[in-house]
């Protein structure tokens, strides 16, 4: 779960709301999430049997569309969330080497495409290795984030907190050049607020995609349970993660409130958290915090590339996806899945040229592209403790689990209308032509490829990808 997301949070919600505002939104986003991880606690142990990742519990509850879907939204999502690693280094280093802007220029894309492919033959040299590098890669991200939360504890000051708790969305920053440092920071004299009266509701809708992003990771127990020794491991593992990842998130939002003003969190370029310790100690803070980042994403990076192999690899092994997704090399590796996966970030991040905010599009699509597998696993729990399956002798635990269920599945629809039209469009685009491969996948096997129900679905979506390109084509949609 910590990669780009964590280093954004400064800046992304000082732009959205103030300290009340992000203490709604982080009490919906926990609470959601934490029943998200309750679910899939609760699934590993009541289905041990369903062992291939977030897709199985749509498949086996909703049918092998829903299945096709759930797995396409997730390796989907969890590509262009390595595009977003990308434009965070980038414009991580573009505060050094103006060069790489901010993560979107002609440079930037070179650059990153040559990171891509050589982390793409190291994965194929075989994943023990790429495990066994993610896991320093992750002792090595946890220690400056540490660092930046000890620093603001000491730092804080509560009479700016104050300021900022009340205080109307950023929706128009003026920054004067001079006043810019080489790391983005901009001082007092040179922002303003446009104070207009956004509903506090409008606030802490904005920041739902983003608290959606920082938790993509909490399935990934799940998407490996195949490996686990026991299957109430997969489900401790969900949870502790999820409630050890909540707690940096929410000191690293609410404790950057009392470091600076609205205005000048607003205006932090991005990595945000490089500003806010720079504010504090000086340069060597940026310094410290963009090599800190640097280790994170390229670790987060190579975690999302097995990721995205394994669920195509899994739904292959299901018969939901085309069987050359199960070809493995010599060391076991799922090469073609590897191949088809970097070959598709290769092509995001070609898009990246064509947009104006290349972090935010990737961090929001992604959000919103991962919300349909959350929502089909949520709905499955639901539908077990609704049927009472499994719950034969525990009638106590059947009327708990139909509860956070319930609650979890309210959650994923909401987010799903917090993110807004255009990223449900947008994402259309990758679903709808995406069910080619769930065509092909059915006709090897000779099968049926749609029944009634599906074939609805599948003009929904078809119709929904169409609506897109045309807002994209027409300039009704910007990205």
């Amino acid at each position: 779960m910590i990669g780009a997301g964590i280093f954004s949070l400064p800046a992304t919600f000082g732009r959205a709301t103030g300290g009340l505002g992000a203490i709604i939104a982080w009490v919906i986003a926990g609470g959601g999430m934490l029943t998200l991880a309750f679910v899939f606690q609760t699934l590993a142990q009541r289905k041990p049997e369903l062992d291939s990742g977030v897709y199985i519990y749509a498949q086996k509850g909703f049918g092998d569309y829903a299945g096709f879907a759930s797995a396409m939204g997730f390796w989907a999502g969890a590509c262009i969330g390595s595009v977003s690693y990308f434009v965070l280094i980038k414009s991580t280093l573009g505060a050094f080497f103006p060069l790489f802007g901010d993560g979107n220029t002609l440079s930037a894309v070179l650059i990153a495409s040559l990171i891509l492919w050589s982390f793409h033959f190291m994965v194929l040299r075989g994943v023990k290795e790429a495990a066994t590098i993610n896991t320093i890669a992750t002792f090595a991200k946890v220690i400056p984030i540490f660092i930046f939360v000890v620093v603001l504890i000491f730092a804080f000051n509560s009479d700016i907190f104050m300021q900022n708790f009340w205080g109307a969305p950023v929706t128009s920053i003026t920054a004067d050049i001079s006043h810019w440092d080489d790391y983005g920071y901009v001082g007092h004299a040179a922002t303003e607020i446009d104070a207009s009266s956004t509903s506090l509701f409008s606030q802490i809708r904005s920041t739902m995609l983003v608290t959606v992003f920082v938790f993509v990771g909490i399935e990934g127990a799940s998407v490996y349970s195949r490996y686990a020794k026991e299957r109430r491991h997969v489900g401790i593992a969900t949870v502790l993660g999820f409630i050890g990842v909540l707690c940096l998130l929410v000191l690293v939002t609410m404790l950057s409130y009392g470091v600076l003003l609205r205005p000048d969190l607003a205006s932090l370029r991005q990595p945000s958290m490089a500003g806010v310790l720079e504010h504090i100690v000086g340069r060597w803070g940026a310094i410290f915090i963009s090599i800190g980042l640097i280790i994170s994403v390229m670790g987060a990076y190579l975690s999302w590339t097995l990721l995205a192999a394994e669920a195509l690899y899994s739904a292959a092994k299901s018969h939901i996806m085309p069987k050359i997704f199960t070809t493995e090399n010599k060391h076991g590796v799922p090469s073609a899945a590897v191949w088809m996966s970097n070959i598709f970030i290769q092509f995001f991040l070609i898009v990246t040229l064509f947009t104006e905010y290349a972090f935010q599009l990737a961090l929001e699509l992604t959000s919103s592209l991962v919300l349909i597998p959350y929502l089909l696993v949520a709905a499955y729990g639901l539908k077990l403790a609704w049927r009472g399956e499994t719950y034969e002798k525990d009638s106590r635990e059947h009327k708990k689990d139909f509860l956070i269920a319930a609650i979890a599945t309210l959650y994923a629809i909401l987010m799903v209308y917090a993110g807004g039209l255009k990223y449900v469009l947008l994402s259309a685009v990758i679903y709808g032509p995406g069910t080619l491969l769930f065509i092909l996948a059915k006709r090897e096997q000779h099968h049926p490829v749609f029944t009634a129900v599906e074939k609805v679905l599948f003009a929904v979506a078809i119709a929904a990808a169409a609506g897109a390109v045309y807002g994209l084509v027409t300039g009704a949609i910007n990205i």
